[in-house]
């Protein structure tokens, strides 16, 4: 090799007069050869894509399609939209407001680049390891993002918002930015832009704020999910706490004198919320039950949402719920005089119905009118269970007996019945002692995890003290349809569902996969709980006040003897006769077992929830139901079963 020896090669890679694992470590020059050839390429790949990318057009969103909701049937049952915005020129929005908003969102805003390298790449690792997304960004950043309308949460998203800020840096005045982005901004309730917002929150222009109004509504901007006070206590503690801070923030940065702040002591309080006209009726409180459903299985917000062009089809039964709300409206006329009985005084219904075999929710009775009455009575987590609660108990207790796992000291003698054969006795006589003792030796554990597996919320369950097995939980009234499905249903679990499908622009929308149906019960002590609840339901509907002929297949009541506040009633219809057996307190049913009703039993009929409770707006605890429909109503408790009579039988 003659010439070549000592010739310094152009790539020393593997490094020569290294030996080992050395030859194989680049050197620093090559370390710094490289990372300088990428930030080349990388520079080069970004200047491809700064030309490439044009900045939109910050109006199309005012012009997007409205969100389309559609029945089951897919007709059309309200179109949202389109977007609630009016554009003002910032001479029209306070130098209060501006301030408010720019030490709530972007303090930097006048003297920085527009974008946040810090933040972006934040978000970036955030996205990768599959957390949140939000947060970070500059306001020119966020009125691109508002602007651009792709709901993408993806890598090149963030790369294309954080090119386009540049340019918008480059090519738009701070003016004209922080006009575009008050005029873009969602502020929750429907609004978008501070026009909008300051009509939505106070019933004034935007002109007409005051610093105190002002901060309210930057503080909005961080979610009104979470800080709009009108939602919830926690929302107004958090929006308290969050005005507290701009208006302190403002002092700190220049932009109030300590005399000014002390003038704004008192919070600020909006108007409160309503729904709009299109939303009456059972159409608002069914768009509730929707879009919580859509949040928790796709991603998608509300600001999501109200930019429009969705097609969302719902698994409500434009006629089931028709019936329902008739079903509880000639409930309530006939049997609920405010005017004449004191105690009559702000009742309040909530129902829901859903279908065993797959977990749809095809009605629900929310309330008399969601532009009036806000909560939703059918969603609602503040209703104590009762007696209504207790097949739950029975379901462990059998289930128990099933898997081996009984105290062998309570076996029974030959000839005696076992405990879960008492405790169903006691189901239909209303007796609660036996499942206080039930809930000792089977464990209040063991019967919370099966009605939470059964369809009932963890958070919605009571503490586990001796009284849990008698219903101080308060599911709500779609939850507890729910639950019940699985003794109709051979023990298999579906858990509702209120949304079938989603598309944007005509694709579909991903998260809407149904999960499997899991086996929560023996199906031998599904049907053993369903044919004692058929029984219940028997006796129920043939007593006191001869109500037509229905056979629920699953029928949960609460007992006058509860003492709760509250009175439910949860039924399927059946063509099946109950198996009137041992410890029933039926005997041979006869004087007591009604006919069947033409049509019931199709396999597939919805199981129905009905709560009834009293409530007055601003008291916390539920008011007594003593006297509610008078003396013969017995605490309420008939009326829910007449309501579920109703709405089986309505046309």
């Amino acid at each position: 090799m003659k010439g070549t020896k000592g010739r310094r090669r152009f790539l020393d890679y593997p490094r020569q007069g290294r030996e080992g694992p050395r030859r194989w470590l680049p050197s620093w020059r090559q370390w710094l050869g490289v990372l300088s050839l990428g930030m080349v390429g990388l520079a080069g790949l970004l200047a491809v894509v700064y030309a490439k990318i044009d900045v939109p057009d910050e109006n199309e969103l005012a012009g997007k399609q409205a969100t389309v909701y559609h029945w089951s049937d897919g007709s059309e049952m309200v179109s949202v939209g389109a977007v609630n915005r009016q554009n003002i020129t910032l001479d029209k929005v306070p130098d209060s407001v501006e301030n408010s908003v720019i030490a709530a969102e972007n303090a930097t805003f006048y003297s920085d680049s527009g974008v946040s390298l810090k933040g972006i790449g934040r978000a970036v690792v955030s996205m990768v390891s599959g957390g949140d997304t939000q947060g970070g960004s500059t306001i020119t950043q966020q009125y691109v993002k508002n602007t651009y309308l792709s709901q993408d949460q993806t890598v090149t998203r963030k790369v294309r918002e954080f090119i386009i800020a540049l340019k918008v840096g480059n090519q738009k005045s701070k003016h004209d930015i922080l006009r575009g982005y008050l005029n873009t901004s969602w502020f929750g309730r429907d609004s978008y832009g501070i026009e909008a917002a300051a009509h939505a929150y106070y019933g004034i222009d935007a002109s007409r704020l005051n610093p105190s109004q002002g901060a309210l509504l930057a503080a909005v901007l961080k979610g009104s999910e979470q800080y709009d006070p009108g939602l919830s206590k926690a929302n107004h503690a958090r929006a308290v706490a969050r005005w507290e801070w701009i208006l302190d923030r403002q002092v700190a940065t220049g932009k109030m004198s300590k005399e000014e702040r002390d003038r704004y002591r008192t919070f600020p309080e909006p108007r409160k919320l309503s729904k709009p006209t299109s939303q009456a009726g059972q159409t608002g409180y069914l768009l509730d039950v929707a879009n919580k459903f859509i949040k928790a299985r796709t991603g998608l917000t509300t600001k999501d949402l109200a930019r429009g062009g969705y097609h969302v089809h719902t698994t409500f039964d434009k006629e089931r719920t028709r019936r329902l709300e008739k079903a509880v409206n000639e409930v309530r006329r006939k049997e609920i005089d405010p005017k004449h009985r004191k105690a009559d005084a702000f009742v309040q219904f909530g129902a829901a119905s859903v279908r065993p075999d797959d977990g749809a929710i095809v009605a629900l009775y929310g309330g008399p009118d969601a532009t009036k009455h806000f909560s939703n009575n059918a969603d609602t987590s503040a209703v104590p269970a009762g007696s209504a609660f207790k097949p739950f108990v029975l379901a462990a207790a059998l289930q128990e007996e099933v898997d081996g796992t009984e105290d062998p000291t309570t076996a029974p003698v030959d000839g005696e019945e076992t405990p879960a054969q008492k405790l169903g006795g006691a189901l239909m006589t209303g007796q609660s002692p036996p499942f206080v003792q039930a809930g000792k030796r089977i464990g209040l554990e063991r019967i919370r995890d099966l009605a939470v597996q059964s369809g009932l919320r963890k958070e919605s369950m009571a503490q586990l003290e001796q009284t849990f097995p008698l219903g101080t939980s308060a599911p709500s009234a779609i939850r507890m349809a729910s639950a019940y499905t699985t003794f109709t249903n051979g023990g298999l679990h579906q858990e509702p569902y209120a949304v079938s499908g989603i598309t944007y622009d005509g694709k579909k929308v991903p998260g809407l996969d149904r999960p499997e149906a899991e086996q929560v019960l023996d199906a031998k002590v599904a049907e053993q709980v369903s044919n004692s609840l058929r029984i219940v339901g028997w006796l129920t509907l043939g007593r006191d006040g001869g109500l037509a002929p229905e056979q629920p297949v699953a029928a949960g009541r609460t007992e006058p003897g509860d003492r709760m506040k509250s009175a439910w009633f949860i039924g399927s219809p059946s063509a099946a006769e109950p198996d009137f057996g041992p410890g029933t307190g039926a005997k041979d049913g006869k004087g007591v077992v009604p006919g069947r009703a033409p049509g019931a039993g199709d396999g597939n009929e919805p199981t129905t929830a009905v709560t009834m409770f009293r409530n007055k707006a601003g008291t916390p605890a539920l008011l007594p139901m003593q006297g509610v429909g008078g003396a013969k109503s017995k605490l309420g408790t008939t009326l829910p079963p007449k309501v579920w009579q109703a709405y089986q039988q309505g046309s």
